[in-house]
Protein backbone atom coordinates (compact mmCIF):
# COMPACT_ATOMS: atom_id res chain seq x y z
CA UNK A 1 0.00 0.00 0.00
CA UNK A 2 1.55 3.27 -1.03
CA UNK A 3 2.42 6.03 1.46
CA UNK A 4 2.82 9.21 1.46
CA UNK A 5 1.14 12.54 0.27
CA UNK A 6 -1.77 12.10 -2.64
CA UNK A 7 -0.61 13.12 -5.64
CA UNK A 8 -2.58 15.38 -8.27
CA UNK A 9 -3.96 12.18 -10.61
CA UNK A 10 -4.99 10.65 -7.11
CA UNK A 11 -6.97 14.02 -6.22
CA UNK A 12 -8.72 13.85 -9.83
CA UNK A 13 -9.48 10.28 -9.38
CA UNK A 14 -11.01 10.95 -5.82
CA UNK A 15 -12.72 13.62 -7.49
CA UNK A 16 -14.35 10.87 -10.13
CA UNK A 17 -15.25 8.92 -7.72
CA UNK A 18 -17.02 11.02 -5.83
CA UNK A 19 -18.89 12.15 -8.72
CA UNK A 20 -20.20 8.79 -9.50
CA UNK A 21 -20.99 7.81 -6.05
CA UNK A 22 -18.62 5.82 -5.00
CA UNK A 23 -18.02 5.24 -1.24
CA UNK A 24 -14.81 6.43 0.28
CA UNK A 25 -14.09 2.38 0.97
CA UNK A 26 -14.29 1.76 -3.05
CA UNK A 27 -12.36 5.19 -3.69
CA UNK A 28 -9.45 3.77 -1.03
CA UNK A 29 -9.27 0.30 -2.69
CA UNK A 30 -8.82 1.95 -6.14
CA UNK A 31 -5.90 3.85 -5.51
CA UNK A 32 -4.84 1.67 -2.67
CA UNK A 33 -4.73 3.53 0.20
CA UNK A 34 -6.35 3.36 3.60
CA UNK A 35 -9.96 4.68 3.64
CA UNK A 36 -9.22 7.35 6.46
CA UNK A 37 -6.98 8.79 4.34
CA UNK A 38 -9.48 9.57 1.54
CA UNK A 39 -12.02 10.22 4.69
CA UNK A 40 -9.45 12.61 5.93
CA UNK A 41 -8.91 14.34 2.33
CA UNK A 42 -12.71 14.80 1.02
CA UNK A 43 -13.72 16.21 4.64
CA UNK A 44 -10.58 19.29 4.62
CA UNK A 45 -11.17 19.95 1.47
CA UNK A 46 -14.68 21.01 0.61
CA UNK A 47 -16.55 17.89 1.82
CA UNK A 48 -18.56 15.42 -0.79
CA UNK A 49 -20.31 17.23 -2.56
CA UNK A 50 -17.79 20.45 -2.69
CA UNK A 51 -14.54 18.51 -3.60
CA UNK A 52 -12.16 19.72 -6.49
CA UNK A 53 -9.33 17.91 -6.76
CA UNK A 54 -7.26 21.36 -8.13
CA UNK A 55 -7.89 22.99 -5.39
CA UNK A 56 -7.12 20.40 -3.01
CA UNK A 57 -3.63 20.15 -4.68
CA UNK A 58 -2.79 24.02 -3.95
CA UNK A 59 -4.60 24.05 -0.62
CA UNK A 60 -1.99 21.07 0.47
CA UNK A 61 0.82 22.91 -0.87
CA UNK A 62 -0.30 26.06 1.10
CA UNK A 63 -0.39 23.80 4.02
CA UNK A 64 2.74 22.12 3.62
CA UNK A 65 4.13 25.98 2.73
CA UNK A 66 2.92 27.46 5.97
CA UNK A 67 4.27 24.70 7.92
CA UNK A 68 7.90 25.02 7.01
CA UNK A 69 7.70 28.57 7.81
CA UNK A 70 5.79 27.94 11.43
CA UNK A 71 7.90 28.24 14.44
CA UNK A 72 8.51 24.95 15.64
CA UNK A 73 5.84 22.58 17.97
CA UNK A 74 6.70 23.77 21.79
CA UNK A 75 7.94 20.78 23.27
CA UNK A 76 5.67 21.19 26.32
CA UNK A 77 3.05 21.12 24.14
CA UNK A 78 4.14 17.54 22.41
CA UNK A 79 5.70 15.94 25.28
CA UNK A 80 3.58 12.91 26.18
CA UNK A 81 2.96 11.49 29.93
CA UNK A 82 2.57 7.73 30.47
CA UNK A 83 5.39 6.60 27.83
CA UNK A 84 3.24 6.93 24.57
CA UNK A 85 4.40 7.90 21.45
CA UNK A 86 3.94 11.55 20.56
CA UNK A 87 3.24 10.47 16.48
CA UNK A 88 1.04 8.29 17.12
CA UNK A 89 -0.81 10.44 19.28
CA UNK A 90 -0.71 13.08 17.31
CA UNK A 91 -1.69 10.96 14.32
CA UNK A 92 -4.92 9.59 16.26
CA UNK A 93 -5.55 12.34 17.44
CA UNK A 94 -6.18 13.79 13.56
CA UNK A 95 -7.95 10.54 13.03
CA UNK A 96 -10.46 11.26 15.77
CA UNK A 97 -11.11 14.82 14.59
CA UNK A 98 -11.85 13.37 10.87
CA UNK A 99 -14.40 10.85 12.18
CA UNK A 100 -16.07 13.69 14.23
CA UNK A 101 -16.29 16.00 11.30
CA UNK A 102 -17.58 13.22 8.62
CA UNK A 103 -20.88 13.36 11.52
CA UNK A 104 -21.59 16.83 10.26
CA UNK A 105 -19.19 19.05 12.45
CA UNK A 106 -16.87 21.83 10.64
CA UNK A 107 -13.33 21.17 10.47
CA UNK A 108 -11.89 23.62 13.30
CA UNK A 109 -14.61 22.35 16.16
CA UNK A 110 -13.79 18.89 15.27
CA UNK A 111 -10.12 19.53 15.77
CA UNK A 112 -10.75 21.57 19.08
CA UNK A 113 -13.15 19.34 20.51
CA UNK A 114 -10.67 16.00 19.39
CA UNK A 115 -7.93 17.80 21.04
CA UNK A 116 -9.66 18.82 24.34
CA UNK A 117 -10.91 14.77 24.94
CA UNK A 118 -7.38 12.86 24.15
CA UNK A 119 -5.93 15.26 26.90
CA UNK A 120 -5.90 14.05 30.21
CA UNK A 121 -7.24 16.48 32.20
CA UNK A 122 -9.58 17.24 29.73
CA UNK A 123 -8.98 20.85 29.98
CA UNK A 124 -6.79 23.25 28.28
CA UNK A 125 -7.05 27.32 27.81
CA UNK A 126 -7.09 29.20 24.60
CA UNK A 127 -3.36 29.44 24.01
CA UNK A 128 -2.76 25.79 25.10
CA UNK A 129 -5.03 24.97 22.26
CA UNK A 130 -3.61 27.54 20.09
CA UNK A 131 -0.20 26.25 20.33
CA UNK A 132 -1.35 22.37 20.44
CA UNK A 133 -3.02 22.97 16.66
CA UNK A 134 -0.59 25.44 15.55
CA UNK A 135 -3.70 27.84 14.69
CA UNK A 136 -4.63 31.32 15.31
CA UNK A 137 -6.39 32.30 18.75
CA UNK A 138 -9.42 34.35 16.33
CA UNK A 139 -9.89 30.14 15.15
CA UNK A 140 -9.75 29.03 18.74
CA UNK A 141 -12.30 31.55 20.05
CA UNK A 142 -15.04 30.62 16.92
CA UNK A 143 -14.80 27.01 17.44
CA UNK A 144 -15.47 27.25 20.76
CA UNK A 145 -18.19 29.88 20.67
CA UNK A 146 -19.73 27.14 18.16
CA UNK A 147 -18.72 24.02 20.93
CA UNK A 148 -20.34 25.74 23.73
CA UNK A 149 -23.25 26.29 22.09
CA UNK A 150 -23.42 22.70 20.73
CA UNK A 151 -23.12 21.65 24.26
CA UNK A 152 -20.11 20.16 23.92
CA UNK A 153 -17.07 22.06 25.66
CA UNK A 154 -18.03 24.01 29.43
CA UNK A 155 -16.00 26.90 30.65
CA UNK A 156 -14.57 27.68 34.03
CA UNK A 157 -12.01 30.39 35.81
CA UNK A 158 -8.97 28.41 36.98
CA UNK A 159 -6.88 29.88 40.17
CA UNK A 160 -5.35 32.32 38.12
CA UNK A 161 -8.41 33.30 36.25
CA UNK A 162 -7.76 32.45 32.91
CA UNK A 163 -10.92 30.88 31.33
CA UNK A 164 -10.85 26.91 30.75
CA UNK A 165 -12.16 24.95 28.25
CA UNK A 166 -13.06 21.26 29.43
CA UNK A 167 -14.56 18.02 27.93
CA UNK A 168 -15.85 15.45 30.80
CA UNK A 169 -18.07 12.79 31.13
CA UNK A 170 -21.35 14.89 31.88
CA UNK A 171 -20.24 17.09 28.64
CA UNK A 172 -21.42 14.15 26.05
CA UNK A 173 -24.69 13.75 28.10
CA UNK A 174 -25.60 17.77 27.75
CA UNK A 175 -24.58 17.51 24.09
CA UNK A 176 -27.37 14.86 23.93
CA UNK A 177 -29.94 17.03 26.04
CA UNK A 178 -29.00 19.91 23.61
CA UNK A 179 -29.66 17.82 20.46
CA UNK A 180 -33.20 15.85 22.18
CA UNK A 181 -34.19 19.59 22.82
CA UNK A 182 -33.36 21.12 19.49
CA UNK A 183 -35.08 18.01 18.03
CA UNK A 184 -38.24 18.41 19.88
CA UNK A 185 -38.28 22.45 18.75
CA UNK A 186 -38.63 21.41 15.37
CA UNK A 187 -41.15 18.81 16.45
CA UNK A 188 -43.43 21.24 17.82
CA UNK A 189 -42.73 23.62 14.32
CA UNK A 190 -44.01 20.24 12.19
CA UNK A 191 -47.00 20.15 14.13
CA UNK A 192 -47.43 23.82 13.20
CA UNK A 193 -47.78 23.54 9.67
CA UNK A 194 -50.15 20.60 9.56
CA UNK A 195 -52.92 23.44 10.87
CA UNK A 196 -51.07 25.96 8.19
CA UNK A 197 -51.89 23.66 5.79
CA UNK A 198 -54.70 21.94 6.40
CA UNK A 199 -55.40 18.32 8.07
CA UNK A 200 -55.58 15.48 5.57
CA UNK A 201 -53.73 17.45 3.20
CA UNK A 202 -50.88 15.55 1.17
CA UNK A 203 -48.52 18.37 2.90
CA UNK A 204 -49.87 18.38 6.32
CA UNK A 205 -49.94 14.07 6.32
CA UNK A 206 -46.01 14.22 5.66
CA UNK A 207 -45.65 17.12 8.53
CA UNK A 208 -47.36 15.08 10.83
CA UNK A 209 -45.45 11.90 9.99
CA UNK A 210 -41.90 14.25 10.10
CA UNK A 211 -43.33 15.34 13.65
CA UNK A 212 -44.39 11.70 14.65
CA UNK A 213 -40.96 10.26 13.37
CA UNK A 214 -38.74 13.23 15.32
CA UNK A 215 -40.78 13.17 18.23
CA UNK A 216 -40.12 9.16 18.83
CA UNK A 217 -36.00 9.96 17.89
CA UNK A 218 -35.95 12.66 20.62
CA UNK A 219 -37.43 11.11 23.11
CA UNK A 220 -35.62 7.88 22.75
CA UNK A 221 -32.22 10.50 22.37
CA UNK A 222 -33.29 11.95 25.50
CA UNK A 223 -34.13 8.73 27.58
CA UNK A 224 -31.40 6.80 26.58
CA UNK A 225 -28.85 9.87 27.50
CA UNK A 226 -30.78 9.89 31.17
CA UNK A 227 -30.57 6.31 31.45
CA UNK A 228 -26.53 6.36 30.25
CA UNK A 229 -25.34 8.67 32.47
CA UNK A 230 -27.32 7.56 35.90
CA UNK A 231 -25.79 3.71 34.86
CA UNK A 232 -22.13 4.45 33.50
CA UNK A 233 -21.25 7.72 35.26
CA UNK A 234 -22.58 7.29 39.25
CA UNK A 235 -20.23 8.68 41.36
CA UNK A 236 -17.88 5.66 43.12
CA UNK A 237 -18.55 5.99 47.11
CA UNK A 238 -15.25 7.10 48.38
CA UNK A 239 -12.14 5.04 49.16
CA UNK A 240 -14.01 2.06 46.64
CA UNK A 241 -12.92 0.77 43.65
CA UNK A 242 -15.17 1.72 40.45
CA UNK A 243 -17.38 -0.94 39.06
CA UNK A 244 -18.04 -1.62 35.74
CA UNK A 245 -20.98 -1.90 34.38
CA UNK A 246 -21.49 -4.57 31.22
CA UNK A 247 -23.44 -2.64 28.18
CA UNK A 248 -25.49 -6.39 28.50
CA UNK A 249 -26.58 -4.88 31.66
CA UNK A 250 -26.56 -1.36 30.48
CA UNK A 251 -28.87 -2.24 27.69
CA UNK A 252 -31.33 -4.45 29.93
CA UNK A 253 -31.51 -1.79 32.56
CA UNK A 254 -33.01 1.09 29.79
CA UNK A 255 -35.00 -1.30 28.25
CA UNK A 256 -37.32 -1.66 31.66
CA UNK A 257 -36.75 1.54 32.87
CA UNK A 258 -38.68 3.23 29.33
CA UNK A 259 -40.75 -0.13 28.53
CA UNK A 260 -43.78 1.45 29.64
CA UNK A 261 -43.52 4.70 27.43
CA UNK A 262 -44.80 5.85 24.30
CA UNK A 263 -42.74 7.35 22.24
CA UNK A 264 -45.19 10.80 22.49
CA UNK A 265 -45.17 10.55 25.97
CA UNK A 266 -43.46 13.07 27.70
CA UNK A 267 -39.80 12.87 28.71
CA UNK A 268 -36.74 14.85 29.88
CA UNK A 269 -35.81 16.69 26.40
CA UNK A 270 -39.39 17.92 25.83
CA UNK A 271 -38.50 21.16 28.35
Amino acid sequence: MPGGRLTQQERRQIALGLADGLAYAEIARHLDRPTSTITREVMRNGGPTAYRADLAQRATEHRAHRRKQAAPRDPRASAQPYGRDTEAVRAYEEEFATVIMASGMPLMMSRVLACLTLTDSGSLTAPELARRLQVSPASISKAIAFLDGQGMVRRERDERRRERYIVDDDIWYQSMMVSARATAQLVDTARQGVGVLGPGTPAAVRMENVARFLDFVSEGIARAAEQARAILHTAPTPGAEPEAVAPEAAASAAASDGSSDGPAGSGPGRG
